[in-house]
C-alpha cells in the first residue's frame, strides 16, 4: 500500500490510494499508541491522513465508553467524568489541550496579529492559556457528572469523534494564518471532499446507531462551535494554526457534552 508512494502524499485520493499508510499517520499523530510501523513513511502521507481524522476519533471513543461503563459500576459519576477526561486527554498525549491554552494565550492577548502569533508559538503557558484550560475542564466535568451512566458512555464515545470532524470543518473555512512553517502546516488541506465525507460520516454513523434528532442536535452543536470560533480567529489572527485547530478539537467536544445535558 504505503510502501508505493513516491512523493508528498495529499488529498481525499491519496489517503484512499494508500489507507494504511494514512491511516498510521493519522493514528501515530493524533494518539499516543505505540504504533512504529512504517513510521518514516509519515513525511509523505501527513495531508492524505486527514481523511481517517474521524475514525480515527472513533476508534479513541470506542476505547474510552467501555473504560467509562465499567468505571460507573464502581465508582461515582463524579469520578467517572474525571476518568473520562483524563483518558481522553491522555490518548492524545494533551496534543489538544497543548493546542488550547497557546490558543489562550494568544487570542486572548491584546497584542496585534504577528505578536499574537508569537505568542502562541511559545511553549510556555501564560495565566490566559492556564485559565481557559481551567474553564474548558471544568466545562467538561460539570456535563458530563450531569449525565446519567448512558448518556455519559455515549457522549464520551461521541466527543472524539466530534472533536476531530470540527478540525476537518475549520480548515475548510479557514487558511493557514502562519507564513513560514509550522506543525499545523504538515496537515494542513481545504480539500472540501474530506469535509464533505466526514460530516457525513458523523451524521449517518448518529443517526443510524442513535437517533436523528441527536444527530441533529450534535451536528449543529458542531458547526456553531467551528462557526464562532473561526470568525474570532479570522478576526484576530487571519486564519488557523496547528494551536487554534487544537483548541477547536477541546471545544467541539465540550459543546458536545453539554449537548448531551440538553437530551435527557
Amino acid at each position: 500500500m504505503g510502501g508505493d508512494a513516491t512523493g508528498h502524499e495529499n488529498g481525499l485520493r491519496s489517503g484512499l490510494r494508500f489507507p494504511l499508510s494514512s491511516l498510521l499517520t493519522a493514528l501515530r499523530f493524533l494518539t499516543i499508541l505505540p504504533i512504529s510501523w512504517r513510521s518514516k513513511e509519515d513525511g509523505r502521507f501527513f495531508q492524505a491522513s486527514l481523511i481517517w481524522f474521524p475514525v480515527v476519533g472513533l476508534l479513541i471513543g470506542t476505547m474510552a465508553a467501555p473504560v467509562v461503563f465499567l468505571s460507573t459500576m464502581m465508582l461515582p459519576s463524579t469520578l467517572v467524568a474525571v476518568l473520562a477526561i483524563v483518558f481522553l486527554a491522555g490518548i492524545s498525549g494533551c496534543l489538544h489541550l497543548d493546542g488550547l491554552a497557546d490558543s489562550g494565550d494568544g487570542l486572548l492577548s491584546a497584542r496585534p496579529r504577528q505578536q499574537a502569533l508569537d505568542i502562541m508559538r511559545d511553549s510556555r503557558s501564560g495565566a490566559m492559556g492556564v485559565i481557559v484550560l481551567i474553564f474548558v475542564l471544568l466545562g467538561k466535568y460539570a456535563a458530563l457528572s450531569a449525565l446519567p451512566v448512558g448518556s455519559m458512555v455515549t457522549a464520551v464515545f461521541l466527543m472524539p469523534l466530534a472533536g476531530r470532524t470540527a478540525i476537518l470543518l475549520t480548515m475548510a473555512v479557514l487558511p493557514y494564518a502562519r507564513t513560514g512553517e509550522g506543525l499545523g502546516r504538515l496537515f494542513y488541506s481545504a480539500d472540501s471532499r474530506i469535509l464533505g465525507l466526514a460530516t457525513v460520516f458523523f451524521y449517518a454513523l448518529v443517526a443510524l446507531f442513535f437517533s436523528w434528532k441527536l444527530a441533529f442536535l450534535l451536528l449543529a452543536a458542531i458547526l456553531l462551535t467551528v462557526a464562532l470560533f473561526s470568525c474570532w480567529c479570522f478576526r484576530k489572527i487571519g486564519g488557523a494554526t496547528g494551536d487554534t485547530l487544537g483548541a477547536v478539537c477541546e471545544l467541539t467536544e465540550l459543546a458536545t457534552a453539554v449537548g448531551f445535558t440538553l437530551t435527557f
